[in-house]
């Protein structure tokens, strides 16, 4: 093993496989994808955040695998689903966070993977606008508005100049 600087998570050498997934699969893997949405603005970096539907916390867009779509892909739908961006997804993951996500009355664990998406569009019209806020925040902030620790790491290590 060579020396790693916990910088430079990835999944998988080489390209992203889709995941195939049977229908009674698709909630016992536990396992989401997230985008970390961001944008250099006056040239800082920005994350975007959106607000739960349940409890309107502040978030990353996240969701379940898709069948016959990349872990990074996923991410993107979702980032467009739930806050109406579009942009450069990079298949590198950010790193890992947990949290609880209440289903049905029960509360189950969750491990997300997160990726980083460049906005390059963001729209006005997009399938969850009337269900979330969101909001660009700088790095900073965006670390104090999300409550999970792990994700509120992954935000204060963000460097963009890392991706390739």
């Amino acid at each position: 093993m060579g020396k790693t600087s916990g910088k430079k998570l990835t999944i998988a050498k080489g390209k992203q496989k889709p995941i195939r997934l049977s229908l009674s699969d698709k909630r016992s893997v536990r396992t989401q994808f997230g985008a970390l949405p961001f944008r250099i603005h006056d040239g800082k970096v920005e994350i975007l955040l959106i607000t739960s539907r349940g409890t309107g916390r502040w978030i990353i867009p996240k969701g379940w695998p898709m069948d016959g779509e990349t872990p990074a892909g996923a991410a993107a739908t979702e980032a467009y689903e739930e806050a109406g961006v579009e942009g450069k997804l990079f298949h590198q993951v950010l790193g890992f966070y947990a949290y609880d996500k209440g289903h049905a009355g029960e509360k189950l664990p969750c491990v997300v993977a997160v990726f980083p998406l460049k906005v390059k569009k963001q729209l006005k019209s997009y399938p969850e606008k009337h269900e979330r806020r969101r909001k660009w925040v700088s790095l900073k902030k965006a670390g104090q508005m999300v409550s999970e620790p792990e994700l509120r790491q992954i935000i204060k290590d963000f460097d963009p100049k890392a991706l390739r």
